[in-house]
């Protein structure tokens, strides 16, 4: 499974006039048992996306290696335990989060990559910050030492493809709109693009892809 992810993802680059090594392949493995995601590391995944800091908490303990990714939406009463188990938290969608994640940080003496959550499909009660609430946020974020904005991810609508389109491109305007103003800013990471539209994603300049079911099949 993970060679034809690859090569999927490979083939969605060229398309694109793109370079395969552009995208990084996070292997989402929430509800995965530990054994499937040491298989999945011995395959050649090299990174490991998980959407609750209490599964994380159980698991790492038996898995060795892999760069792991928050992608799931995080608690601030949780930002402590977040920074310890994760390398980057994706989810960052409030000044508030950020401050707690950096004040843990700064206590765990740990710089921590963080990527901006954007609702780009506009619906009310779908995870992320709204588009213009971003200048306020990469702010706080850049308040702190210890945090390090790589750059920005969403989750597309799961309405048609026209639709899932005009997310993964309302992320890039976001983009370029923040480093517009900001122009120190690098946000060359733009994570988009799940199992179902990975590939759409890359077409739309996607940096980075989060694959469960393609990489570890349907969850029993």
């Amino acid at each position: 499974n993970w060679t034809r992810v690859c090569d999927r993802v490979a083939e969605a680059a060229q398309r694109a006039g793109r370079q395969p090594d552009e995208i990084t392949i996070v292997a989402v493995c929430k509800t995965r048992p530990a054994e499937d995601i040491e298989a999945a590391l011995a395959a050649g995944v090299t990174d490991l996306g998980e959407n609750r800091v209490q599964e994380a908490t159980q698991k790492q303990p038996a898995i060795q290696g892999g760069r792991w990714h928050l992608i799931g939406q995080l608690q601030r009463n949780k930002a402590g335990k977040a920074v310890e188990l994760f390398d980057c938290v994706q989810s960052v969608d409030s000044p508030r989060l950020a401050k707690a994640l950096a004040q843990r940080a700064e206590g765990s003496d740990r710089t921590m990559d963080v990527l901006i959550q954007v609702n780009t499909s506009g619906v009310e009660h779908q995870a992320g910050a709204a588009p213009d609430e971003l200048p306020e946020l990469a702010d706080q974020i850049l308040l702190s030492p210890w945090l390090r904005l790589g750059g920005l991810m969403t989750i597309a609508s799961q309405a048609d493809e026209t639709e899932v389109k005009r997310c993964f491109q309302s992320l890039w305007s976001c983009r370029d709109a923040l480093v517009a103003q900001r122009r120190d800013l690098d946000l060359s990471t733009l994570s988009m693009g799940m199992s179902g539209d990975f590939e759409l994603a890359i077409e739309q300049g996607s940096t980075m892809v989060r694959i469960g079911t393609a990489i570890f099949g349907t969850r029993s």
